[in-house]
């Protein structure tokens, strides 16, 4: 599982190969595109109604908004909406419904592709109807999963969008506005912060179990702005690597469990029994386990007989001792 050429060339013998060194070329491309760049991580709800005109804004930047069962725009926003599942947006629907992922992949959602990485991903279903409203839409009563309802409806009018600026090491996020014909909420007399809104909208803990999906995407994107390492784009493994990860979590826990998963990595004994039935410190594994199998970043550990053997190999591999 392990890319010896990730490893400190002074604890190898040998010159690089050619390929190592492209391989070092292809990552100093992939750091430059990260750059300054942009990905649309939480889309905001669209209808599909007219042009959209987003407003960067920060944290602390104001607008005026306010949505409620007295507005003559009520439940508009929830037609023919374009909704991104995130990974956290699945575990709240499974346990609103006492059921596990793969019943609301399979019953609630459409495979869809990030437009920024190519990566799978899962779009909310709509109803087969005239004006395609959504699944959870009850036309008197509003949503009806409300409590659990997915990050894309609790930012709306928001965005969210992460961007990596030149000598950052991690990324940042920011907002966009979004003000579509259709929504009279723009219209209400209610003022209020981006960080006032965000904490009113609870979307604090969707942030949080989301952000290594975050950070994935970002890095997938740069890969497909520069052609992937070694030149090539991610493969169809990456991709099922990714989507059993951020959606399809029962499956991940059987390849932690039923492989050579732990006999690999350094997992604590406690985080062990943890991610045999919290779905939430599973999904933090993965994105750590991503983020080592795809980009060599130290968040999960190879178990030291198994780093010692990675070693071994790429010497024999170069002809070394």
């Amino acid at each position: 599982m392990s890319n010896p050429r990730s490893l400190d060339p002074e604890d190898q013998t040998g010159p690089l190969t050619g390929e190592d060194q492209l391989m070092a070329e292809e990552d100093i491309k992939r750091r430059h595109a990260e750059a300054d760049m942009e990905v649309q991580i939480v889309e905001a709800v669209r209808t599909g109604s007219g042009p959209v005109q987003p407003v960067r804004l920060t944290a602390s930047g104001k607008f005026n908004f306010r949505c409620h069962k007295g507005a003559s725009c009520w439940n508009e926003c929830c037609h023919n909406t374009d909704i991104t599942l995130t990974p956290y947006d699945i575990l709240r629907l499974a346990k609103r419904f006492e059921t596990r992922p793969a019943t609301i992949i399979s019953t609630l959602t459409v495979p869809a592709e990030h437009e920024g990485s190519g990566m799978p991903v899962l779009k909310l279903k709509m109803m087969d109807e005239e004006k395609r409203p959504c699944v959870f839409l009850d036309e008197e009563k509003g949503c009806t999963v409300y409590a659990d309802r997915p990050a894309a409806c609790r930012y709306y009018p928001l965005g969210l969008a992460s961007v990596k600026m030149k000598g950052h090491e991690a990324p940042d996020d920011f907002y966009f506005l979004v003000k579509e014909p259709h929504c009279k909420g723009h219209e209400e007399e209610h003022e209020q912060t981006v960080a006032q809104f965000r904490a009113e909208q609870g979307v604090d803990p969707y942030d949080e179990h989301n952000r290594g999906w975050i950070d994935i995407l970002m890095k997938l994107a740069s890969w497909k702005t520069v052609g992937g390492p070694m030149g090539k784009a991610p493969t169809t493994q990456t991709k099922q690597m990714f989507f059993m990860v951020s959606s399809d979590i029962d499956r991940f826990r059987r390849f932690v469990f039923d492989t050579r998963f732990l006999q690999a990595y350094e997992v604590s004994p406690e985080s062990i029994e943890a991610i045999k039935t919290d779905d939430e410190a599973l999904l933090r594994l993965g994105f750590d386990w991503l983020k080592q199998v795809l980009f060599n970043e130290p968040t999960l550990a190879l178990r030291e007989e198994v780093l010692q053997g990675a070693i071994a190999k790429a010497r024999a591999a170069i002809g070394g001792t």
